[in-house]
């Protein structure tokens, strides 16, 4: 397919420019002085508000439909928390002393990350997959996210300095648990009304993303961090996330059909599998870093996000061309497999 056809069936992505400009924006006037514990209190009221909207919205039907589907389940889980961090700790362990600290950090911490919902189920449904079990892989990976990253972190990244604690399970079930279950509970009422405002409200999930971003690089410029990051890192970084995207995609795919889903099913085992959430991942690391430059250790997660953005709307568009006799096999029948 010609470049020019291919962007003009992509959409521009506003968003990673809106990202640029924040970090941009942290650059030249970052949070400093009496502006820096305003900017502190401004993120936790984001973050609380960006988790409850996140339980509002989630469908407790879906996830309950989706979860009967256990082997497709159990799949997308084990890339998420098995594959991801397998192929990080061998990333790592050949090219990470290549990089500074923090950035061999982040990339791990790119591993062990949930997947994202809103971009896992867009390119499903665009590639024409089973929309339904990705809503369920999605919100179940966020779901447990919140307990088994923790875990992870304090499993795989001691030597990086990452700790793992009380206070930090303590402020993950505060910060993010706490208003995620308040949506739920509340959904029955606000619902219905989030549902009519959710482009609206999409703003609000963005800006706070926005907002988080702008103060975890505010601290690293503060702290004199970019002084010692050198171009030969980052572009490392970008490397080593492009290899590790391909490989969860190549990897997912021929289990899928080695395993014999149908071509619905593997789309959703794809694309839920291969995601890492940026809106989950920045809050968690500003609670399971304490102390450190959590800039530069969220940056591979930065590129990673805008990479998977790219590959995936590029292979959604090659699912989408398949044949329509192969599409309208129903999914709903390999439901119980």
């Amino acid at each position: 397919m010609p470049l020019s056809r291919l962007l003009s069936r992509v959409k521009f992505d506003y968003y990673l420019i809106a990202l640029l400009a924040t970090v941009a924006v942290a650059a030249v006037l970052p949070a400093r002085g009496a502006a820096e514990p305003i900017a502190k209190y401004a993120v936790t009221v984001a973050v609380f508000l960006l988790f409850f909207l996140y339980g509002a919205r989630l469908s407790t039907k879906a996830v309950v439909e989706g979860i009967a589907h256990w082997r497709l389940q159990s799949l997308v889980l084990l890339s998420t928390f098995a594959l991801f961090p397998l192929l990080g700790l061998a990333l790592t362990a050949l090219l990470g002393r290549w990089l500074p600290p923090q950035l061999a950090a982040g990339l791990m911490f790119v591993c062990v990350l949930p997947s994202t919902v809103q971009s896992s189920i867009a390119f499903t449904s665009i590639a024409r997959g089973n929309v339904p079990a990705a809503l369920c892989s999605a919100s179940v990976s966020n779901l447990l996210g919140m307990a088994l990253t923790p875990l992870l972190v304090a499993a795989l990244l001691a030597t990086h300095g990452s700790g793992f604690s009380l206070k930090a399970l303590t402020d993950i079930a505060v910060e993010l648990l706490l208003p995620f279950g308040l949506g739920q509970l509340l959904r029955p009422w606000v619902g219905p009304w989030i549902t009519r405002q959710k482009h609206v409200l999409s703003y609000v999930d963005r800006g706070s993303i926005l907002l988080v971003v702008y103060s975890a690089f505010s601290e690293s410029v503060v702290a004199g961090v970019w002084t010692h990051m050198d171009p030969w890192s980052l572009v490392l970084v970008f490397g080593l996330d492009a290899l590790l995207l391909a490989l969860v995609l190549g990897l997912t795919t021929a289990a899928s059909r080695l395993f014999g889903f149908s071509k619905e099913d593997e789309i959703t085992i794809v694309f839920c599998g291969s995601k890492k959430s940026l809106a989950s991942g920045i809050p968690m690391a500003n609670i399971l870093f304490p102390g450190m430059a959590v800039g530069a250790i969220v940056l591979p997660l930065m590129i990673f996000h805008q990479i998977q953005l790219f590959a995936c709307a590029t292979l959604a568009q090659r699912y989408a061309r398949r044949p329509a006799e192969a599409a309208a096999l129903p999914a709903a029948g390999a439901v119980g497999a």
